[in-house]
């Protein structure tokens, strides 16, 4: 029977991963959608939800600034171009 992973390495994990995003930025959230199902912005609503259900009070904005290591608005104009037809496209054809 495997033990039951602590907070403390899964709080470790969950910082490797957004370092991991951090670190290819180039990786779209689009692309992410279409690959894995769930993006940034997906991140960011599961630490609300997480923080919503302990009473910790943050709004949308803040979970994203947690996620992103920057305020949203700021990195979709620094790191974010428009989806292209092929990703639009792939995300439809994955929806459907």
């Amino acid at each position: 029977m495997t033990p039951k992973p602590s907070i403390e390495l899964e709080a470790a994990a969950f910082r490797r991963l957004l370092k991991h995003l951090d670190d290819n930025k180039d990786v779209q959230n689009i692309d992410l959608m279409i690959l894995a199902d769930f993006c940034r912005n997906c991140l960011s609503k599961w630490y609300l939800d997480a923080a919503e259900e302990r009473g910790i009070a943050i709004d949308y904005d803040q979970a994203r600034e947690a996620i992103y290591g920057m305020p949203y608005s700021q990195w979709k104009e620094n790191h974010q171009p428009p989806a292209t037809t092929a990703q639009l496209e792939a995300l439809a054809a994955k929806q459907q």
